[in-house]
């Protein structure tokens, strides 16, 4: 037995889970502010055509409404966790929903791009403080022989977000505007407030220590890094750039070398990474985020400016994905306790890739509808394999006084993979319209359409190639976590060693 299963064995009892009042009922209060956070992961992404069209904006900026969210999102994450524990979650809970729903108002209200990229961020900051509080109260509220039941439900309304956000926003944007993605969040948002302040009982707090220069390592890392990959192509990958990657990058290390003296609550506890799956586990989700998020730009606008399709008709393109991966996770979710996870989540990493690589072939502007669809459903399929069982993987073997630290360092390496690959693909989408088309301007572009929304003729192959092209690097970053996934171990049943 391992010093850690060993302190874990003597970490006393689990918490106590008794607040007097139905579960459920905080669950639901809990689950409208979760699912507007996913929902809004995914409404955007519909509606940049249109917000590029309407703020007169150029590509490096659509890209910077997803970073912005996400980077704001990301770098507080942890931090939030320990607000949490420290002034209760749902407090902090309540004043991340205030906060992401008047950012929400703030983005429909916004003039230009510039304060749009700004209200974006401050509904990350929203979203940072929400997310944590959300699990964390499942886990106090829940005794452990009703936590997966909980889980399932969160699972549920995860699928639905992921599917009805693309959906919502391609009837919002077509219908009334692409303001109304922002705007639908105020009632949610006040339903969400009233529900919690009713539901959710006020939990056990604990006094924490805030590690703030690891927040600050971190942060400058991350945005330097970002900004460097996402607005290299902008500015020609000039000296200054490539200073700014390195000074990203050099910050991330030192954010390591600090974590790893700290002795009293860590940002981010590097003894969790001494359990195998977990941080291949690590890996994978990284990789998932990544090719996921980055994606929806490429794929976006190659569908409504290539394939001349509404953001209606354009989302209804994912249904097919969120449909197979819905039905397919229940039956992988039982397999999954009988079976060796790598079997599992490598196979389903491969598939990805190759999903990944024929969406790359064949989006091109002759390629007929049905055989589009086709790498989404494989897409689909290869979801189930990877979303739940990745998570199960990365945090049964730790301790369960580990297992939040463990959960806020999983979802904060989902976030970091997706705002990463929101800049890569970007950068790498700008670079290969360039090379397609020398001087290429999209706002004059479109001025000479026949549609506000379309490209010219003679530029959907070019514009199409570039799209299609850019996936590929997100099929290289999945492909390489399949290769890692090898290395995944069985799970542990208590008092057996570990297997190789």
């Amino acid at each position: 037995m391992t010093t850690a299963q060993t302190t874990a064995r003597d970490a006393g009892p689990e918490p106590s889970t008794d607040y007097g009042k139905n579960p459920w009922l905080a669950m639901l209060a809990m689950c409208v502010g979760f699912f507007m956070i996913l929902v809004d992961m995914t409404i955007v992404a519909v509606a940049q055509p249109a917000i590029q069209q309407a703020l007169g904006a150029d590509f490096n900026s659509i890209v910077w409404v997803t970073s912005a969210y996400l980077l704001t999102y990301a770098v507080p994450l942890l931090v939030a966790g320990r607000l949490g524990d420290k002034f209760g979650p749902k407090l902090i809970f309540q004043i991340g929903l205030v906060v992401f729903t008047a950012a929400s108002v703030w983005c429909a209200m916004s003039g230009s791009i510039g304060m749009l990229i700004a209200a974006r961020a401050v509904q990350g900051v929203g979203a940072a403080l929400i997310t944590p509080q959300t699990m964390a109260i499942v886990t106090r509220i829940f005794p452990m022989e009703r936590r997966g039941a909980a889980m399932g439900v969160w699972g549920i309304v995860a699928g639905v977000a992921t599917m009805v956000g693309p959906l919502l926003g391609g009837v919002l944007t077509d219908n009334f505007g692409w303001e109304w993605i922002f705007l639908i969040n105020l009632p949610v948002g006040i339903i969400g407030l009233i529900l919690a302040q009713i539901f959710v009982p006020n939990v056990e707090t604990h006094d924490h220590k805030f590690d703030w220069v690891g927040v600050i390592l971190s942060g400058i890392g991350l945005a330097a890094l970002v900004f460097g990959i996402q607005d290299g192509e902008k500015y020609d990958w000039q000296p200054w750039i490539w200073g700014m990657i390195t000074v990203g990058v050099l910050y991330l290390v030192l954010f390591v070398l600090w974590e790893q003296r700290m002795r009293r609550e860590p940002l981010v506890p590097l003894s969790l990474f001494a359990d195998r799956n977990y941080w291949v586990s690590n890996v994978g989700i990284f990789a998932q985020g990544f090719a996921i998020t980055g994606i929806m730009i490429p794929v976006m606008f190659f569908l409504q400016l290539v394939g001349g399709m509404s953001p209606t008709r354009s989302a209804l393109m994912l249904v097919p994905m969120a449909l197979v991966s819905g039905f397919l996770a229940p039956l992988i979710g039982r397999l999954a306790d009988r079976v060796h996870p790598r079997s599992i989540i490598a196979t389903a990493m491969l598939l990805n890739g190759v999903a990944l690589c024929w969406m790359a072939l064949i989006n091109r502007p002759d390629t007929p509808v049905w055989q589009l669809l086709l790498p989404t459903i494989l897409l689909g399929v290869a979801g189930a394999g990877i979303w739940a069982p990745l998570g199960a993987t990365a945090t049964r073997n730790l301790p369960w006084h580990q297992a939040g630290a463990g959960a806020g360092v999983y979802n904060t390496t989902r976030v970091v993979g997706s705002v990463l690959g929101s800049a890569g693909i970007g950068a790498l989408m700008q670079a290969l319209l360039r090379r397609e088309f020398p001087g290429f301007d999209m706002k004059q572009a479109q001025a000479h359409s026949h549609a506000a929304a379309t490209l010219p003729q003679p530029m959907h192959e070019g514009f199409s190639v570039a799209m299609g092209h850019s996936i590929f690097l997100a099929a290289g970053v999945v492909f390489v976590a399949a290769a890692v996934s090898l290395f995944l171990v069985p799970m542990k049943t208590p008092g057996a060693p570990a297997q190789d």
